[in-house]
């Protein structure tokens, strides 16, 4: 990720447009009833790969390299606290990576996966728009990390994906969706949307 003083074009648009929209369309009156963007977390599940011990330091190399170069921050390691003999997953082992980002990271992150990672998904026709869990929170995976353009696939031996959660704070499924609708989330259309 390239490092950038200027402030998120994101962050600006929901300031300036969107925060407005989301008191009309759902009779907010105060601007501390407003749902938030808190955090966004990635992470990366290797357990299941890493029996194969000569590949083992690339799986890692190549996780830990990806999640910095696109988040801009190291990933900590995540130790397996039980085995799962079904995951193949045994204890103490790491088991995934995962970067949490926020504030200007965050926005710039969120600008990026919308314009530019989604649409390079194969055969894309929109994010699904029920991985909204009670809170408001998103989520989404992404099968490999080659939809990133800073991502030179040429160097990397080992493809995985990816878990992106973004974190609302006082929010509901209802006002996440257009909150991200809004800041151009590319969400699959129905046939009564477009009518």
């Amino acid at each position: 990720m390239v490092a950038t003083t200027e402030k998120p074009r994101l962050e600006a648009l929901y300031r300036d447009t969107v925060a407005e929209k989301v008191k009309q369309e759902f009779g907010l009156k105060n601007i501390h009833e407003l749902p938030r963007i808190q955090k966004i977390v990635v992470n990366c599940g290797i357990g299941k790969q890493l029996e194969n011990q000569k590949l083992k330091a690339d799986i890692r190399d190549t996780v830990t390299s990806t999640l910095s170069t696109i988040s801009g921050q190291r990933p900590i390691e995540i130790i397996a606290r039980k085995s799962v003999s079904n995951f193949k997953v045994r204890e103490g082992a790491p088991s995934a990576f995962m970067v949490t980002m926020r504030r200007d990271k965050m926005w710039h992150f969120l600008d990026r996966l919308i314009n530019l990672a989604v649409p390079r998904i194969k055969d894309f026709r929109g994010l699904k728009d029920k991985s909204f869990d009670q809170s408001g929170n998103y989520s989404m995976g992404l099968t490999e990390q080659a939809v990133w353009p800073e991502i030179n696939m040429a160097k990397v031996n080992f493809t995985h994906g990816m878990h992106i959660n973004v974190v609302f704070s006082n929010s509901t499924p209802e006002m996440s969706k257009f909150v991200l609708k809004e800041l151009g989330m590319p969400f699959v259309r129905r046939e009564t949307d477009s009518n």
